[in-house]
């Protein structure tokens, strides 16, 4: 018997989903945490060194350093970062894991050449730099999973623009729309989301290095050129506001906490609609759940760990913001360093609910019969027959709303079988097929309704824009790293001590 063979549930759950709710297969000794949760020592040195990396290449092309002393700590930077920084992981931070590694490179080099690093920086100006660097992946997942959702809801918004189904208010069938019309519905509301989140790419795009610990430097430093070998578009603006604000991690946060509010409204209506009690969509083997004790069940748990995800950036938002709260406007740790704590994990949630929920609407199967058998069991039609009191036989509204409301009351056996043969014994002749569900939605054509064309040519393009941004930063950031690589080995270069003599 297989273990992923529950003799109810056949296949087992679909990698995509089993990374992110389990985490990866562990590596022999490994832990098996998803990586990225908590960053390791090595990957926030890895980023530190990186930095350094663009740095002791400026000062040396400026001629602030000398060419040994750039060579000497680049090649001792290369060596560590090729042992992935081996050395200083069980190694004390007592100061910090940056002190940790410069009192590393102090040890190897000397003083006197190790302690070039601190030329034209501070640790303010880097701390501030390194937080980008840790921004890019969370943000570009994110934006990802964002742009594939919204694909998702328009191809089904598209598909299933026909499949009339109740619209609800209060748990409680209203009138009838289309399955298609509410997913266009939920696209719509996931552009508004998505928008903000993408304008936040271009703060992304402006290295704080150069700015020192708030007043600048009058070495003179090239910060557009470290800016360039490092993937931003543009160099230091302003050294105190480059040291001082946060302002983007809070931003991320918002935006992703106002997007999470949507997912988990989506994800509300997803988890009753899977239920046997509305049968509206059934999912396959691969996106749900077993239970160990009951043998019946089939539990679309992603959805709920979609929506417990969904939540995690408005926790972090209201912890970033109280930490920062009545902060000086300088460089301080309460908002730096406390105040940014959370918003990788943040953000890698909300990236994940997003998916989880991309990988259900991919893969729900909806029941077309099932949810117009429910729009005409909830008289969803009563408020068309309404609307045909008044604007065919002369009924105001308020006077239509009530005959209509008492007839059901007085029949009890719905429109088709107890008002409509009331209201024919009054003289008002009006036809079961006319208040059919599917007659209803195409006449609903006014008001931007489900019988309107669906309103997604401007989401469209505006995906089509955040598509091109997205690949753009991606190139810009591979193309960097190249770039910083290339410069490196320039100059460190056996012959560049022969080419700077010849120049």
């Amino acid at each position: 018997m297989s273990v992923d063979d529950t003799g109810r549930i056949h296949r087992p759950l679909t990698p995509t989903a089993r990374r992110i709710v389990f985490g990866p297969a562990p590596h022999p000794g490994g832990s098996g945490v998803s990586p990225g949760i908590f960053p390791t020592r090595a990957e926030e040195l890895s980023r530190l060194s990186e930095v350094d990396r663009a740095h002791l290449v400026m000062l040396a092309e400026q001629g602030i350093i000398g060419l040994e002393a750039a060579t000497a700590l680049l090649s001792e930077i290369a060596r560590l970062r090729a042992l992935d920084f081996a050395p200083l992981r069980e190694r004390e931070a007592r100061r910090g894991l940056h002190l940790l590694y410069e009192d590393w490179l102090v040890s190897r080099l000397g003083v006197q050449t190790a302690g070039v690093l601190r030329t034209g920086r501070s640790r303010n100006d880097v701390n501030a730099t390194v937080l980008l660097l840790r921004l890019r992946a969370p943000y570009q997942r994110l934006m990802l999973e964002g742009l594939r959702l919204q694909a998702v809801l328009l191809a089904r918004a598209r598909r299933h623009r026909s499949m009339v189904m109740p619209a609800y208010t209060h748990y409680q069938a209203a009138v009838p729309i289309t399955f298609g019309h509410y997913l266009a519905g939920v696209a719509l509301a996931l552009d508004r989301d998505l928008e903000p989140l993408a304008r936040l790419g271009a703060d992304l795009g402006r290295c704080p290095l150069g700015a020192g610990a708030g007043g600048g430097t009058a070495v003179p430093i090239d910060p557009e050129r470290t800016a360039t070998l490092l993937g931003f578009e543009a160099g230091v603006v302003h050294s105190v506001d480059a040291v001082a604000s946060r302002d983007l991690v809070l931003r991320l946060l918002s935006g992703a906490a106002v997007l999470g509010v949507t997912l988990s409204r989506l994800t509300a209506d997803l988890l009753l609609w899977t239920t046997a009690e509305f049968g509206f969509l059934v999912l396959p083997d691969e996106l749900v759940g077993s239970s160990s004790h009951m043998p019946q069940k089939r539990n679309p748990f992603l959805l709920e760990h979609a929506k417990g995800r969904a939540a995690a950036p408005l926790g972090a938002f209201v912890a970033a913001a109280t930490s920062m709260h009545a902060t000086p406007f300088a460089n301080s740790v309460a908002v730096g360093t406390e105040g940014c704590s959370e918003v990788v994990a943040a953000l890698g949630a909300v990236a994940d609910a997003v998916a989880l929920l991309r990988l259900v609407l991919s893969g729900a199967r909806p029941r077309p019969d099932v949810m117009l058998a429910q729009a005409i069991a909830g008289q969803t039609s009563a408020t068309a027959l309404a609307d045909r009191l008044v604007t065919r036989h002369g009924l105001s509204f308020r006077e239509a709303h009530h005959l209509v409301g008492s007839l059901l009351t007085e029949a009890g056996d719905g429109l088709e079988a107890g008002v409509l043969p009331r209201l024919r014994q009054a003289g008002i002749e009006i036809t079961a097929g006319a208040l059919h569900p599917t007659r209803v939605v195409s006449a609903a054509c006014h008001g931007a309704g489900p019988g309107a064309a669906l309103p997604l040519e401007g989401v469209r393009h505006r995906r089509g824009a955040w598509v091109s941004e997205h690949q753009s930063r991606h190139r810009r950031w591979s193309e960097s790293a190249a770039a910083l690589d290339t410069a490196v080995s320039h100059l460190t270069s056996p012959t560049m001590p022969e080419i700077l003599a010849r120049s």
